[in-house]
């Protein structure tokens, strides 16, 4: 049994949230909460839970917990090491004690699709990193992979009820979100893109200082221990940010408001977090701090970039610069510095992995796809970890029958160029997502052939 909270707003909420879960018409529609392992998140999931077990422990027989409870995590698969790292532990322990407790609450992971993470549209489409004018990353690494889990539910259950750490106090900007959905006289409001769905706020009137109340006093329901978040959350406070709390003992003079996101994150100007980890203890995070900077400095090079976009329109500004997709020389040589830091950090951080094995084999279908053969993801890796990576097996041709169709091919060495591009093209058939477009690719590689052989 959950003690009661020394706070009647805390504890009003928490009524709210019963009320709300039992609501009989209700039932059918699940709970989905979006958590991040941020202190928002963890106060939301920490309220809902002990909710959930004050239904049993003061309800009679035959109420029982039927509802299920999502909590859906998003991995961007860039995101900050330091918080991916927690968040598994948290997620790992949530997992567990749900059982224990035999509470209906279900954790679900999502990612996004291979074709759509960061490192594919990056170095594999030649994307410019993320701006705020071209800002992709949010559709593709958070909003997509999310969406297609809650269709799913409203596909099952009909309806859905979305359940979010929303904060008034968080910022004007948040404040006048919320308010702008909210439905007079109804906890629940419509959510803004999903039809069949409903958005539900608890914890929105909460200020900071009872947000950091709770993560203090409260013990985890789940049994983490909630002073490495509080750890987290002043490590990575900036300089410059005095964060107001309510000190319970000496060790929470301070802490942080900060937010955490991609280590990539190439939309701020500067990761005040990042820099704010690195200046306390956090030192082998400064190379993805430079590598991040260096992705901001290198994205409107006109040397890195082509003078067309992906759809084939010119991409040519009036001073003659070019502001197309990158060059296919600086998307391998990003390739390239990722993988050395990668390796570097792997001897401290053995299981610390930047880009993986898939998203390097997708980059080389990428490639092969839009006619780039002049560079191998498998000859890189090997040259950088010097060890075979599965890209390998994309590969046209074995040692051995190179050696016969250059025999074949005799005193015409071009035609073997040709010939091993389309033997690419054709393997990496069974790697590829999407085959669509593979012929007009092989069209395209002998139309291209053929023009160089009238030159």
């Amino acid at each position: 049994m959950f003690q009661a909270i020394k706070s009647k707003k805390i504890e009003a909420i928490i009524d709210e949230i019963i009320d709300q879960y039992m609501y009989a018409r209700d039932l059918h529609r699940p709970w989905i909460i979006g958590f991040s392992g941020g202190k928002d998140s963890t106060v939301l999931l920490t309220l809902v839970w002990i909710a959930l077990r004050r239904i049993r422990e003061n309800h009679e027989a035959p109420f029982q917990l039927k509802r299920p409870v999502y909590v859906v995590c998003n991995d961007t698969m860039v995101e900050n090491p330091i918080i991916a790292n927690y968040v598994e532990g948290v997620l790992a322990q949530i997992t567990e004690s749900a059982r224990d407790q035999n509470l209906p609450i279900i954790v679900k992971k999502t990612t996004p699709k291979l074709d759509e993470t960061f490192w594919i549209n990056v170095i594999g489409k030649g994307y410019p990193v993320p701006n705020n004018s071209f800002r992709w990353c949010t559709d593709k690494l958070k909003i997509r992979p999310t969406g297609n889990f809650l269709l799913e539910q409203i596909d099952e259950k009909g309806e859905a009820i979305v359940l979010l750490g929303s904060r008034y106090d968080e910022s004007q900007t948040r404040e006048r979100s919320i308010r702008k959905h909210e439905v007079t006289g109804s906890r629940l409001s419509k959510h803004q893109t999903t039809g069949n769905t409903y958005v539900y706020a608890p914890i929105k009137e909460l200020m900071l200082e009872e947000v950091w109340y709770i993560i203090n006093v409260v013990p985890s329901p789940w049994g983490f221990d909630n002073s490495i978040l509080f750890k987290i959350y002043a490590d990575a406070s900036a300089d410059d940010y005095e964060c107001p709390t309510v000190v319970t003992n000496k060790e929470h003079t301070s802490c942080g408001q900060s937010r955490f996101g991609c280590w990539t994150c190439t939309v701020v100007k500067s990761d005040k977090s990042m820099s704010a980890l690195v200046n306390n203890g956090q030192q082998w995070m400064q190379p993805l701090m430079d590598f991040r900077n260096r992705m901001v400095e290198g994205r409107n090079i006109s040397e890195n970039r082509l003078d067309t976009r992906r759809n084939g329109q010119g991409a040519v500004r009036e001073d003659g610069t070019f502001f197309g997709n990158y060059t296919p020389l600086y998307r391998y040589q990003m390739l390239r510095d990722l993988l050395t830091i990668q390796k570097s950090m792997q001897k401290e951080r053995p299981y610390l992995v930047l880009i993986n094995n898939q998203e390097l084999i997708a980059i080389q279908v990428t490639w092969t796809r839009e006619g780039i053969f002049e560079y191998n993801v498998g000859n890189l890796y090997r040259e950088i970890y010097n060890k075979e990576i599965e890209t390998n097996t994309i590969h046209a041709l074995d040692a051995t029958e190179r050696r016969i169709v250059k025999e074949v091919c005799g005193d015409e060495p071009e035609y073997y160029g040709l010939i091993d591009n389309l033997i690419t093209l054709q393997k990496t058939k069974s790697l590829l997502i999407s085959k669509y477009g593979l012929h007009n690719d092989v069209e395209n590689r002998i139309e291209t052939f053929v023009k160089e052989m009238e030159l």
